[in-house]
Formats: C-alpha cells, structure tokens, sequence
C-alpha cells in the first residue's frame, strides 16, 4: 500500500497547491484580470496568435513541456532512491517549476506574447536581451538534434507504437479544420478523435500494419530525423490552428487518460498484486523495491547537484519558459486562462513524474524479464536495470524501465501485454513528437528575434531589396529552415570523434547532449531573473522568488563546473561540448552581473516599453496590475 499511499498523496498535494499557492499568485503576486486584452485578440493574425479555449491551449501547453523529460529524469534518479527523487519532484514542482511556468507565462502574456529572452531586453537591458537568446538558441539547438534520435530510438524499441503515432496527423489536421473553419463544438469531436486513438494502439500491430511498423522500424535513425524535422518545419510555419494545436490537444487527451489507466492499475495492483507470472497463478505484491535512499549507487555522479540536473522536467525546466512565452502566451484569450494553463500544467506534469517513479520503483518489482528469458520479481527485477549506473542511464534503458514498470499496472487489471506495451510505448513517442515540433516553432522565433538584434533600426534597401545579409532570417521560413537545417547537420556528425558512417548518422546530437541538462536548467534560473524584474518595477513581493532564483543558478553552475574537468581531461576530447561549457558559464555570470547592476535603481520604475498608466502613489504602494 505504500505506493500507493505515495501516488495519492502526491496527487492531493498538487491540487491543494493549485488552490492554495497557485491562486494565491494569481490573485495577489500577477493580479490576473479577466477584463485585460490578451495578446491573442489584440494581434490575432489567424497563424500564430490565435485566440483559443483553455482547455485546448491546456492540451498543447502540457505535451510541449513534458515530453520525454518527466519520464526519463525520474526512471534515472531513483538509482539515487525513489525518496530524493520524490521529494524534489513535488516540492519542486509546487514551488519552483509551477512557479517558473506561470510566471513566464503572464509577463509574455503582458508583453505582446513575447519570448522570455525579448522580455529580457525589454526589462533589463539589450546586452541581457542577445545574451539570453543566445542561450535559448543553444539549448533548442541541442533538442532538435537530440529528439529525432529519441523518437527514432523509441519506434526501434516499440514498432507497434509507429501507426498510431501516425495516424495522430491527419486527425489533428481534422480536429483543426472543424473546430475553426466549420465551428463545430470541441466535445463529440473529441469523444471520437480520442476512441479513433485508442482503436489504433489496439488494432495498429495487426495484420498488414504488423509489417508497416515494422519496415517503418528498421528505417535508418538519420531517415527518421530528417523525416521528423521535415515535419516539423511545416508544423512550424503553418497556422497554429491547423497542425500544431490540435494535435497538441488531442496527444493530451490520450496522454492524460493514458495516466489514468496506469493509476487504475496501480490502485489495482496495490490491493490484489500484479498479474501472475508463474504458472501457479500466484501475483506478485506490489511494493517499493527500490531503496528509499541510496546515496553512493556504482558508477553514479554525485546526488547534489545531479539528481537536480537529472529530473528537470518533472519538478523544473528551463525550456518551459519557451512555451510560456513563445506559444501558449499567443493563444491565451483571458488572463485568468493562465493558472490553469502555466500553473495547473505544471503540477500535472509533476503527477506524470511521481507516476513514473512509482513504475521505476516498484512496478518494475511486478515481473521483468532478463536476457535469457526468466522472469525476476521484486528486487531481483529492480536490481537488473539499476545496479550500475552505466546500465541504468541509456536512454533504452530509461524508457523501458518506465514501458514496463507502467505495463505490469496495466496487466495486473486484465490488459494484454501487447496492448499495454504499445500504449506505454505510443504515449512517450507522443510526448517526444509534441515537444520536437513546439521546439521548432520555439526556434524560429528565437531565431527571428536574434536576426532582428543584429539588424539596424533603419534597414537600407536597394531596388526593394535589403542589403542586410541577416534579413532572410527574420522571415518565418528563412529562421524555419535554418532551425532545420542546423538540427540535421549536428545530428549528422559522427558522435565521439568517430568517422562518419551511415550507422551513426543521426546520432550526433550526443555530441551536446551531455550539456542539456545543466543548460536547460540555467534557462530556469535565467528566466526567474526575468520574472523577479518584472515584479520589482512594479514594486511587487518577490520574497518568494529569492530562493527557486538563487537554486536555479547555483545547480547548473555547480554541475557544469563539476563535469567541465572530466571532459578536459578526457582521452577524446569533445571540442564542441567543452567550449559551449564554459561559455554558458560565462554567458550566466555576464547576465548575473548586468542583473546586479540594475537591480538596486529600478524598483518601483516601469520599463520603457511599458504600457501601464499609473501614479507615484500606485507604485509606492505596490499597487501597479501588469
């Protein structure tokens, strides 16, 4: 019963955050009005800024930041014990990441839906504004050369999860044009989109669609990158209505039910055990194998600052300041939209990560077979995936460990083994794809925004034609297409200093990818910076701030300059990954200093680009709503 004591805990934990704490920034800290013109309505032009319904902005806003971050983080940390791990993912996601996500955000939603790196130039200074985008860059740069692989490698684990992944596509396409070009109500289309999804996990193995999969499988991982990059340029230049926010919508409504079957079968398994694995009929208990804590695990890096740097997702992540103020800020029609979308987002993504420890850390323990075939149970079966942490950290390993931990929940209730393993498998290939394509859009705009720094105020043109070479990045598809075509370069290059072949083609955003995490995380504390200006100006509390600020600084800082050494002192070493180290090191002092110096002459003083009227009196006594 203690795991599931742990699951439901949990879950009353963050819904008595969203009520409490979460309204309690609402109402007092950002003053949500419900009077306020968003952006969406103010600059509706019918692609990107798309006034829309909560519950559907909810739907892409929480595919986009999960991804497969709240899935492998948590399956890796609880090689540390499933009680750090645990700990950090609820309070951390309660006061930090929710935190972090709202915030983001409602100063976009305030600053014509802007991303967080403009807002810094507009609330600091135009140093801070290149500074931050330039981290922004590199840390997309490294998730749309990374998760191509992801995908690649979780359709060569999991071939029945191909199809249904597919055919997520053309009903999104579908949902789009009826909700907006024939006005159709959301709930009948729903109800049907959602069972069509669900037919495809069940039936998308069978028959002819068995040998699809599986010639879809055994495609090369540079095939796949290119094909899902491809794709993600026409999501990213197409109107947001159309591809990206539908699909978005209806990822999450299989994804979110999905949670509930595996906590079903976990309640399930919690008072009848999981399904029987020998031939007496005997099921086994359902208990946390995992060490509650395990401080020294062979092979591992230390627990502070890693397990904090591992499990991003599921308690903070930087890279959901970029969904906040690069897409969901653009489609909000209400401010008051933004708890449950930026703060109740959040927390349900930290639900997704409790679960998955709860799979890693005793579902495992329901039944696991090794590689001659025999089925261990209990710790025997924890003890084959977390022995070492060289076993335990490769993304296989990571995927399967949460795949089969959540599949024995779902078999302990009478589910095939088949349908629960594609189901499992659907729902973090789904996750990765969300997140690929919201990430290209993400850097598109990062991208424009950048080529836009560089340009001069008054652009010269000759015969109608800019004489700036950067200009063509300020076009959708000029910055589209070289978001692109960079992903598929660095995924292209031979990982570990290697000759190229076409083998390991595809896998060379591993070159980076050893930085993600640190990187992500400093996006966090960065994007903190930018929340507690914008709340100083206005003279508001940002005692609650100080801490998750200062947290999000110190970790990356200290994972970095823990790991930098290591990778100087290798045999091979990686130029790449060493030299974007230290100048993320020197990118975040540099903007900690310019911090500093502003910070002590702007309380209570409105940025330039400010639209709010008020009085001396009002910004004395905090009273400034914007």
């Amino acid at each position: 019963m203690q795991t599931l004591m742990i699951a439901v805990g949990s879950g009353v934990a963050f819904i008595i955050a969203y009520y409490t704490y979460g309204r309690w920034l609402g109402n007092k800290i950002f003053n949500l009005c419900a009077d306020t013109t968003c952006p969406s309505n103010r600059l509706n032009d019918g692609k990107d800024y798309v006034p829309t319904l909560k519950s559907i902005v909810f739907g892409h806003h929480f595919t986009s930041i999960a991804g497969t971050g709240p899935i492998v983080g948590p399956a890796i940390a609880v090689i540390w014990g499933w009680l750090p791990a645990l700990l950090w993912v609820v309070f951390g996601s309660i006061f930090i990441g929710a935190v972090h996500d709202f915030g983001s955000l409602v100063v976009s939603l305030r600053n014509d839906g802007k991303t967080v790196g403009e807002i810094a130039g507009r609330l600091l200074n135009a140093r801070v504004k290149v500074l931050f985008l330039l981290v922004l860059f590199m840390a997309l740069t490294i998730v749309l050369a990374i998760f191509g692989l992801v995908i690649a490698a979780v359709f060569k684990m999991y071939p029945q999860s191909i199809i249904p992944c597919l055919i997520q596509i053309p009903l999104a396409v579908a949902i789009g044009f009826l909700l907006y070009r024939k006005g159709l109500g959301l709930f009948v289309p729903s109800l049907i989109t959602l069972a069509l999804m669900y037919v495809s996990v069940i039936y998308g193995d069978r028959g002819f669609l068995h040998q699809w999969n599986l010639s879809l499988a055994s495609l090369s991982i540079i095939t796949w990158v290119i094909i899902l990059l491809v794709y993600s340029y026409v999501a990213s230049v197409l109107p947001v209505w159309l591809l990206l926010q539908p699909r978005d919508y209806i990822n999450s409504l299989q994804l979110i039910s999905a949670l509930g079957l595996v906590v079903a079968g976990l309640v399930f398994a919690a008072f009848f055990g999981g399904a029987p694995v020998t031939d007496d009929g005997v099921r086994p208990t359902l208990e946390m194998v995992a060490p509650m804590v395990n401080q020294n695990p062979q092979g591992a890096p230390a627990i502070f600052p890693f397990l904090f740097i591992t499990v991003a997702c599921g308690a903070i992540s930087g890279f959901h300041c970029l969904v906040s103020s690069g897409t969901s800020s653009k489609q909000l029609k209400s401010e008051t939209d933004a708890r449950m979308v930026g703060y109740g987002s959040m927390l349900t993504e930290g639900f997704l990560a409790t679960i998955v420890i709860c799979a890693c850390a005793a579902g495992i323990g329901l039944g696991a077979m090794n590689k001659t075939g025999t089925i261990l149970t209990g710790q025997d079966a924890w003890l084959m995936r977390y022995a070492t942490w060289g076993g335990a950290n490769s993304l296989g390993a990571k995927v399967s460990a949460f795949v089969d931990g959540g599949a024995n929940f779902l078999k302990a209730m009478g589910l095939p083994a088949n349908v629960s393993v594609a189901l499992l498998g659907v729902l973090v290939a789904s996750f990765a794809g969300t997140t690929l394509d919201t990430a290209c859009r993400l850097q598109r705009y990062v991208v424009q925004e950048l080529a836009g720094s560089f340009l001069p105020e008054h652009r010269q043109y000759q015969g109608g034609v800019s004489l700036n070479p950067l200009v063509w990045l300020t076009n959708k598809h000029g910055a589209t297409i070289f978001a692109v075509v960079l992903g598929i370069a660095i995924a292209a290059a031979p990982p570990g200093g290697g000759a190229w072949s076409w083998a390991q083609a595809g896998k060379g955003g591993l070159i980076l990818w050893p930085m993600f995490g640190a990187t992500n995380q400093l996006l966090g504390g960065l994007a903190f910076l930018v929340i507690m200006f914008y709340l100083w100006r206005r003279n508001k509390p940002v005692y609650f701030l100080v801490l998750p600020l200062l947290f999000m600084l110190a970790m990356p800082a200290w994972a970095l300059m823990t790991t930098l050494p290591d990778w100087m002192h290798a045999d091979t070493k990686n130029w790449p990954l060493i030299i974007i180290g230290i100048c993320t090191l020197i990118l975040e002092a540099w903007m900690i200093v310019e911090g500093l110096i502003l910070l002590p002459g702007v309380r209570g003083v409105l940025e330039r680009t400010a639209t709010e009227k008020v009085s001396k009196t009002d910004v004395s006594h905090g009273a400034v709503k914007g």
